[in-house]
C-alpha cells in the first residue's frame, strides 16, 4: 500500500522560510516522479514543482526562483523548500507521486494535504 505522509506545513510570516517534507512508502521510490501541489483560496489547485526519477525539475512560473524542490533516495523523501513566502503563497500543499520516470502531469497517489498559511 502506498503511502505518503507530508511534514513541515504551518504559519510563517511574509519573507520567512518553510520545508515541506514528503514520505513516500509502499513503492519504489527512486525510480519515480514526484511532485508539490497546492490549493490556495479560492482558486483551482495547481502544480507547484516536480522532480523526475532522474532528477529534472520544474516549477510553477509563481514560484520559480523562489521554491526548490528536492529528493532523497536514500530515505524515500522528497522536500519542498520555500523562501520569500508572501500571503499569496497560502493555501493546502499536497505531495504527489506518478508511477512513472518522468513527469507527466498524472500522478497515482496523494498526500492528505497540509495547511501552509504566510501572514503579512
Amino acid at each position: 500500500q502506498v503511502q505518503l505522509a507530508e511534514s513541515g506545513g504551518g504559519s510563517v510570516q511574509s519573507g520567512g522560510s518553510l520545508r515541506l517534507s514528503c514520505a513516500v512508502s509502499g513503492m519504489s521510490f527512486r525510480h519515480y516522479c514526484m511532485a508539490w501541489f497546492r490549493q490556495r483560496p479560492g482558486m483551482e489547485r495547481e502544480e507547484v514543482s516536480s522532480i523526475a526519477s532522474y532528477g529534472n525539475v520544474k516549477y510553477a512560473g509563481s514560484v520559480q526562483g523562489r521554491f526548490t524542490i528536492s529528493r532523497d533516495n536514500t530515505k524515500s523523501t522528497f522536500y519542498l523548500q520555500m523562501n520569500s513566502l508572501t500571503p499569496e503563497d497560502t493555501g493546502v500543499y499536497t505531495c504527489a507521486a506518478a508511477t512513472g520516470a518522468y513527469c507527466t502531469g498524472y500522478y497515482n497517489y496523494w498526500g492528505q494535504g497540509m495547511q501552509v498559511t504566510v501572514s503579512s
